[in-house]
């Protein structure tokens, strides 16, 4: 099959990461000043054709962001698998778990701590600790529990997508040297949200090559700041126009 694509596999890392980022600003931006700006201000709820509008903006913009995650995983089961250094992209992971929750709470949630609810960044370090543990440990059993224990902590730490995203995570690992049975785990594992299974289409055209984007720690650093400034930006509306 994989033979078959060969010619349409264009996707390299670089350009899911752009994929997955682009998505990921667009759901935010619907999850933050769309639902807790524009759809509450006065002038959109006294209209109700135009607030009829904007909520089919919001669920549109909402759709598209739901491919953002899967590549994520995808990219983070890559990472591991080329990375020099495992212990050293688990800490980089564990640092933006720190540098990003402040953010995540006050643009997700509107307050500056949020204890029910943790930014991506825990669900991808889980993920990423699972697979350096079953790497380093080969007894099967072992392995399974180590993948068990960490699909809990994603329930546990209330991560974003929670358990099945480390569980996720933990499949795409497993099968990582079969592109077409990757691509279809993941999309079964994902199919409760509409239109995430879309993201493994990229993914299937993947041509396994790093791009030409040098930009290593910007995709780090988006995720915080993103956030930080969509809430500032869904303040401003609330202030000016509330």
């Amino acid at each position: 099959m994989m033979e078959k694509l060969a010619p349409y596999r264009v996707f390299t890392s670089s350009s899911l990461k752009l994929i997955a980022v682009i998505t990921m600003l667009i759901d935010h931006f619907g999850a933050t000043v769309m639902s807790q700006a524009i759809l509450k201000l006065p002038a959109v709820k006294a209209d109700a054709d135009l607030y009829h509008n904007m909520l089919i903006l919001y669920r549109l913009i909402r759709y598209i962001g739901r491919v953002a995650f899967p590549i994520y995983c995808f990219l983070l089961v890559e990472g591991f698998i080329h990375t020099h250094s495992k212990m050293k992209y688990l800490l980089r992971l564990g640092i933006f778990v720190l540098i990003s929750e402040i953010p995540f709470d006050y643009a997700i949630y509107n307050h500056w701590f949020y204890p029910d609810k943790q930014n991506v960044f825990f669900t991808l370090f889980f993920g990423m600790l699972v697979m350096v543990l079953v790497d380093r440990f080969r007894n099967d059993w072992l392995q399974f529990l180590i993948m068990a224990v960490g699909v809990y902590l994603g329930w546990l730490f209330k991560t974003d997508y929670g358990a099945r995203g480390v569980f996720l995570i933990c499949t795409l690992f497993l099968v990582r040297y079969a592109r077409p049975i990757q691509c279809l785990a993941g999309a079964l594992i994902m199919q409760y949200e509409l239109t995430a299974p879309l993201a493994f289409v990229p993914i299937l055209l993947y041509n396994g090559e790093k791009g030409n984007l040098k930009m290593k720690y910007f995709f780090y650093w988006f995720y915080p700041v993103h956030l930080l400034l969509l809430g500032l930006a869904r303040d401003i509306v609330l202030f000016y126009f509330g």
